[in-house]
């Protein structure tokens, strides 16, 4: 038994120290590599040189697997809800006892009995909620449609002393919206996820324990 609980602890101990990768709803991979393409050998000619030459009339914008893309964030949104409930009910009743000759209970002959009752209810909530966010990553082409569109996935891991902080983001590009300095804005991505998360013991100390999750789960109050 002593040797279980010694093993249990050290088990927790290295669980503790260790820190994993915060999970992600983004689209996977978050990068890969350009395909390979085939191409004719190109020849020198008096004027044209295959070392210095470069396409009269493509630009670099991004439109291979493999390809990276500059997305400018640019969340802001705001919302706001607000409601009132007002109900009211009333109940009032009468009843009497008529005097009769020859019944019993002659006590309770010419009583009469009321009762009132009456409810009211009263409710109301308000909720407002407002984000912003700004920032500039760098994506990879993961994918090209048929159509044309580009999906894109790409992460940037910012290294702390506290810890480790994880900018994602991945979406449908459509190629019309790139710029000509290769970027486009995060507004303009269709099936947009972005997550902006950390760990480190700063963030562990924000999150209920595991035990205290379990009892959470089910206990009525």
């Amino acid at each position: 038994m002593k040797t279980f609980f010694t093993a249990l602890l050290a088990g927790l101990a290295l669980t503790g120290c260790v820190t994993t990768t915060p999970p992600t709803a983004v689209h996977q991979p978050m990068t890969v590599r350009p395909e390979p393409r085939v191409a004719t050998t190109p020849s020198n000619g008096s004027i044209y040189n295959v070392a210095t030459a470069r396409p009269l009339f493509e630009d670099r914008r991004a439109r291979f697997v493999g390809d990276t893309l500059t997305i400018n964030i640019t969340e802001k949104t705001a919302a706001a809800k607000k409601s009132d409930t007002k109900a009211d009910r009333g109940y009032d009743t009468k009843l009497g006892v008529p005097t009769v000759a020859g019944l019993p209970f002659k006590t309770v002959q010419g009583t009469t009995l009321a009762a009132n009752s009456a409810t009211k209810f009263e409710g109301s909530g308000e909720n407002t909620s407002s984000y912003n966010f700004t920032g500039t990553l760098t994506v990879t082409v993961i994918e090209v449609y048929p159509n044309g569109n580009l999906l894109v996935s790409g992460e940037k891991q910012i290294g702390l002393k506290e810890g480790e902080e994880f900018i994602r983001f991945s979406g449908v590009v459509n190629p019309d919206t790139i710029t000509t300095a290769n970027t486009v804005q995060s507004t303009q991505v269709a099936d947009a996820r972005i997550e902006y998360k950390a760990n480190g013991f700063l963030d562990s100390a924000q999150v209920m324990g595991w035990l205290g999750r379990f009892f959470l789960s089910f206990l009525p109050f």
